[in-house]
């Protein structure tokens, strides 16, 4: 294996649109700085918030942000599927509406989804289920919002180099 493929490309939060118009489908990236969290049961709330602009008001500022489809837990934090309902449907909201630039998740998007990510600078990469490591690369967890959801409430956390691949980008996706 060549040096080359080995080798991640830095990120740091929050990100601009020139680095992300500088990733390609199959970048790996190590990404750095704060991030968010969050599944099924609260992007539709966050996406309220952000359809009512109520972000900001929530103590939420997205834009240039990355949100990780997964739960927190004491375990750590691993991916969910990104290509159910509640989460396919909160991508373009949070894109559009909150600025928001990369979304981590596993398993593949719509095609029409893909699309829309590269009509609004964004970016999907997907991050293997490695709860374990992903702990490990973990500085803090606070819960922001929706406490009463425990594990699937939203959070940020301080991370140091979450590894990941670019999986839709420009409208192409690597599962095609």
């Amino acid at each position: 294996m060549s040096k080359s493929s080995l080798e991640f490309k830095a990120l740091y939060t929050p990100l601009r649109s020139g680095t992300i118009r500088d990733l390609h489908v199959g970048d790996k990236v190590a990404i750095s700085g704060t991030i968010f969290c969050g599944r099924d049961a609260v992007l539709p709330k966050i996406v309220s918030l952000a359809k009512t602009g109520e972000l900001v008001k929530a103590g939420l500022d997205l834009e240039g942000s990355v949100v990780f489809y997964s739960a927190v837990s004491i375990a750590g934090v691993g991916p969910t599927s990104s290509n159910k309902l509640e989460i396919e449907s909160s991508i373009i909201p949070l894109t559009r509406l909150a600025g928001v630039k990369l979304l981590l998740g596993k398993g593949s998007l719509n095609n029409n989804i893909v699309r829309s990510l590269g009509d609004e600078g964004a970016v999907y990469a997907v991050i293997p289920p490695i709860s374990a490591l992903l702990r490990s690369k973990t500085i803090q967890s606070d819960c922001v919002a929706y406490p009463e959801l425990g594990m699937e409430a939203f959070y940020r956390l301080e991370v140091q180099e979450y590894p990941a691949i670019v999986a839709s980008a420009h409208g192409e996706s690597i599962f095609s």
